[in-house]
C-alpha cells in the first residue's frame, strides 16, 4: 500500500498543478523518480504513469497525484516541483532541492550534498 506525502515532504506550484490538470487523464499523474546519470551524477525524470507500487508515496493536491518512489524521495524530501514555460522549452522541474549540492545549468541535475 502507498503512503501519502505531505507539503513539508514535496512541494507543488500551482503553475504545476494547472499543468497536470491539462495534461492528465483521469487515472494519470504524474511520476517524479531520481536517476543515476546526467552531468552532475544523478538526473530528475518526470514521465505520466497509472500504476502506483505499494512503495512509492503519493502526494495530492486541488485534484492532482504525484507519485515518487522510496529511494528517489530521499533525493528530493524538501524540494518544490514547478512546470516552466519559456520560449526555448516547457518542462516540469525540480527547484529548491535541500539533498542537491550542484546541478547542471538546464537544472535536470544535480549531485548530492553530503554531510
Amino acid at each position: 500500500m502507498s503512503s501519502k506525502l505531505g507539503e513539508d515532504d514535496l512541494k507543488v506550484t500551482d503553475d504545476c498543478v494547472k499543468r497536470l490538470e491539462v495534461i492528465c487523464d483521469k487515472d494519470e499523474f504524474l511520476r517524479l523518480c531520481v536517476e543515476s546519470g546526467g552531468c552532475s551524477g544523478y538526473q530528475y525524470k518526470f514521465e505520466l504513469d497509472t500504476t502506483i507500487a505499494k512503495d512509492d508515496f503519493v502526494l495530492e493536491k486541488q485534484g492532482i497525484k504525484i507519485v515518487v518512489d522510496t529511494t528517489s524521495l530521499n533525493y528530493i524530501r524538501g524540494s518544490t516541483i514547478d512546470y516552466e514555460q519559456q520560449l526555448i522549452r516547457a518542462a516540469f522541474r525540480l527547484i529548491r532541492n535541500p539533498k542537491a549540492e550542484d546541478g547542471c545549468s538546464c537544472g535536470a541535475s544535480f549531485s548530492i550534498k553530503i554531510d
